[in-house]
């Protein structure tokens, strides 16, 4: 005789969740998603039960820390935090995230603008060298309209304070 699983629902739950969100949620979201629903598992419970499901994680995203002490000029804060544009080409943002993609380590460089949130550029690597942040900047520039003049805000890490891409 074979006894009825009790946590079947449970894992009906686990299983819609982690394929509404396409594969990147991992146990702690999930937990977390339960709970919305109404389903109370610890989060123990819930990574043991992916495991036996098969489920995994893919992508883990993590913010890339690079060194932020001063190595040149530091912009003045013109956002002041307001990331709201009226217009296409008027305020744009950049960051360098770190994230492992198969247990492999890349680094993405985007520029978003913050009007649409549409993407302008981005450059991908293995390293977070000053020449991807230089190729994403100049592959936005080849983009911009003739009278264009956007902010480029960013979190002043080192690669922003660089001499060459502060010309």
């Amino acid at each position: 005789m074979h006894d009825p699983d009790k946590y079947e629902d449970a894992k009906a739950e686990i299983v819609a969740i982690y394929h509404e969100n396409k594969g990147r949620y991992g146990y702690r979201r999930i937990t977390m998603e339960l709970r919305n629903r109404k389903v109370s598992l610890n989060h123990k419970t819930v990574q043991r039960l992916m495991k036996e499901l098969g489920l995994v994680c893919r992508v883990r995203m993590k913010k890339y820390r690079s060194y932020k002490g001063e190595v040149g000029k530091i912009a003045p804060n013109l956002l002041k935090r307001d990331f709201s544009a009226t217009a296409p080409n008027q305020k744009w943002v950049t960051d360098v995230t770190e994230f492992s993609l198969f247990g492999e380590k890349l680094y993405l460089s985007p520029i978003l603008d913050l009007y649409s949130s549409d993407l302008v550029s981005y450059e991908l690597s293995h390293r977070p060298a000053f020449s991807m942040v230089m190729n994403m900047l100049d592959s936005a520039a080849c983009q911009l309209p003739l009278g264009a003049a956007p902010i480029l805000h960013s979190d002043q890490g080192w690669q922003y304070q660089h001499k060459h891409y502060q010309k």
